[in-house]
């Protein structure tokens, strides 16, 4: 039987997770009433333009609440965790830097105010904040390695110092050269994000295979995290491909679109397999044969 902590660790797990979900739907529909207010064949080139009409208080809500979610939920593995943080840093950045590109399908011309003030004001507190939780975090890193060694691993510094190189850069990136952040961290941090958030699946398409082989489950379904994974990476190319040889003025806003609608049936599937778990315990790679206790995955 699961203790009572453990039922509200794993409670949180499962609110935490529906309200990733929930923030995506929200940033969904919002976009979709902007367009209902415009001429049916009018889209932004991006959904990050829409930063440039009504949606604007919600885009940046939302990716501001999904980074924190992601940074906040532990990954199945280490190297699964270190991405989400990656992503999760990495989110308000693209919700507080506006792309360059206002677009001209908007309902309603909404007022920018001076960007480059926005910027410096809403960066400049992120940083703020940031310094503190990295410090944090190397503390109760140090904490955890005095207190339980056995469990300790070298991954837990490798995550820390790719969080503390990411944000160390753009902090630099900040100072250094304000126009060219301004003009171009939008674009870094999203690409990075939705980089992290691909090998993220891709992990997991990895992660279920050892799972299944394992516990070798009769009349085991497909992978599903493997047919995600690959239309993650497929889909997108044959965009670009696409754009490359036709010209398509709204491929990034589908490639977007399409990325985000994956990761939401990424993360609905990844919710629904560890409902009861919280999180998936790793088989090792060389574990192809089925336990003899054929028990869980539960941790």
């Amino acid at each position: 039987m699961m203790t009572v902590p453990g039922e509200y660790s794993i409670k949180t797990y499962r609110y935490l997770r529906m309200a990733m979900v929930a923030m995506i739907v929200l940033l969904g529909a919002a976009v979709v009433i902007e367009w209902t207010k415009t001429d049916p064949s009018c889209l932004q080139t991006s959904i990050s333009a829409y930063y440039y009409t009504p949606v604007r208080a919600i885009f940046v809500g939302a990716l501001i609440t999904i980074g924190v979610c992601m940074v906040v939920l532990k990954g199945n593995t280490e190297p699964e965790d270190i991405l989400l943080n990656v992503a999760g840093i990495l989110a308000p950045a693209v919700a507080l830097v506006p792309t360059p590109g206002q677009g001209t399908c908007h309902s309603v011309q909404v007022a920018l105010g001076d960007a480059a003030a926005n910027v410096a004001n809403n960066m400049l507190a992120l940083f703020i904040v940031g310094v503190p939780c990295l410090i944090l975090t190397a503390v109760f890193i140090v904490r955890d390695r005095i207190k339980n060694p056995g469990r300790w691993t070298p991954m837990y510094l490798v995550g820390l110092g790719v969080a503390v190189l990411i944000f160390g850069g753009g902090l630099v990136w900040f100072f250094a050269d304000r126009s060219g952040f301004i003009g171009h961290a939008h674009y870094a941090a999203a690409i990075v994000m939705f980089v992290c958030i691909v090998a993220v699946v891709l992990l997991n398409a990895e992660q279920f295979r050892r799972k299944q082989r394992k516990h070798a489950v009769p009349h085991s379904p497909a992978n599903r995290y493997s047919v995600i994974a690959i239309a993650m990476v497929v889909a997108p190319l044959l965009m670009v491909l696409w754009n490359k040889l036709f010209g398509w003025d709204h491929a990034v806003l589908w490639i977007e679109g399409t990325l985000i609608v994956l990761f939401a049936a990424f993360w609905i599937s990844q919710t629904q397999e560890l409902w009861n778990d919280g999180i998936r315990q790793e088989s090792p790679r060389s574990q192809a044969s089925p336990s003899p206790s054929g028990s869980s995955a539960r941790e």
